[in-house]
């Protein structure tokens, strides 16, 4: 949403599909999960009268609008795409099948994962987890306002300190907001890492294929 405080913002939108052009010109498999804050908060919502299920469902489907903007500009950039939504939604998108999303990434087309995981009382973040152990990825890069993990909130405390590495359970038990608790351990369970960037930053995306070491690493 960038400055606008609501819905997509033209320039930040640019600004990611360029990110993802770069890597994709060398030739990674990418598969993306966004969430739908910009456009629909269901614990905003339920705090207005709105039931937790359907206050999801929302939230689901606002996911499904970013990624159609997404998979819009990505193909005007000529990376060619895939949406996938995990609720029925025929006339904009694919339904999720795990065996043709790995076919699509082989192909070199980038996969946009939509509606979450199709149901309630599930995070964006444990939808990014699940599809990428589904797709067997060998990582889960998750881009953030700030450099990596920290040990308090580096946008309301300077003297917070960050990680370079950590484990899955260290994030746990100091209940640290990277992702979810369902996400997290589900990455535990499966051995997938997780390297948290600042997607703010020009470059970080690619610099982190490269093999350069930024941001903080969450492992078993």
């Amino acid at each position: 949403m960038g400055d606008t405080g609501y819905g997509i913002s033209p320039e930040i939108l640019t600004k990611f599909v360029q990110e993802i052009v770069q890597i994709h010109e060398l030739g990674v498999e990418i598969g993306i999960v966004i969430g739908g804050g910009n456009i629909f908060r269901g614990i905003q919502a339920s705090a207005h009268g709105i039931d937790k299920v359907s206050g999801d469902y929302m939230g689901m489907l606002a996911t499904v609008i970013n990624c159609m903007a997404f998979q819009n500009v990505l193909e005007k950039h000529g990376v060619p795409t895939r949406l996938q939504t995990a609720i029925k939604m025929e006339q904009i998108a694919e339904p999720y099948i795990q065996r043709r999303a790995i076919r699509h990434l082989e192909k070199g087309r980038v996969v946009l994962f939509g509606a979450g995981t199709g149901n309630p009382y599930f995070t964006t973040d444990t939808a990014a987890v699940l599809r990428a152990i589904e797709v067997k990825a060998e990582v889960v890069i998750k881009g953030t306002r700030v450099d990596g993990i920290y040990d308090s909130d580096p946008e309301k405390n300077s003297d917070a300190v960050m990680f370079d590495n950590i484990s899955f359970k260290e994030v746990l038990s100091k209940d640290l907001k990277v992702m979810d608790h369902t996400a997290i351990t589900l990455c535990n369970e499966n051995k997938l890492p997780i390297k948290v960037i600042n997607m703010n930053k020009t470059g970080n995306l690619y610099r982190l294929v490269m093999g350069e070491k930024l941001g903080t690493t969450v492992s078993i």
